[in-house]
């Protein structure tokens, strides 16, 4: 049975991927959060399509959640498939982005401290452009 989604995001108590993409079909987006290197090699094997990897740091969207650092960013991308997307997640703001990246990140996730901006459009903007992007 299709449900109509174009993909979903499970995390690491959602249940196996298979029947996930048993319900959504062969072509849905389908990512893991991961919390650990072993948990980011178990989601690639299970065929996720990307992984969030962390938190990296708290985050007041998952409190109690356990931050795991920086240490295993690069060594987790280097462990996965070339080009395999690992978008690091929690707790990271322009103060934060720098190390994120230092330690080898590619993809990330800002969310909390972006939308505390007065100005989200010309935050992202300035965002983009410290990244390369613009």
């Amino acid at each position: 049975m299709n449900i109509g989604a174009d993909g979903v995001h499970l995390g690491q108590d959602d249940g196996d991927l298979a029947s996930v993409r048993g319900l959504l079909g062969k072509d849905a987006v389908i990512g893991r959060s991961t919390h650990s290197p072993e948990q980011a090699l178990g989601a690639c094997g299970e065929q996720a399509d990307y992984i969030g990897f962390g938190p990296l740091f708290p985050t007041g969207t998952k409190p109690g959640r356990q931050a795991i650092g920086l240490e295993d960013i690069a060594s987790v991308q280097q462990q996965l498939p070339e080009n395999f997307p690992v978008f690091c997640i929690g707790g990271i703001n322009g103060n934060t982005l720098p190390s994120v990246l230092e330690a080898g990140a590619n993809r990330v996730v800002i969310v909390s401290w972006l939308l505390t901006h007065p100005d989200i459009t010309g935050t992202v903007r300035t965002l983009r452009k410290e990244l390369g992007e613009a």
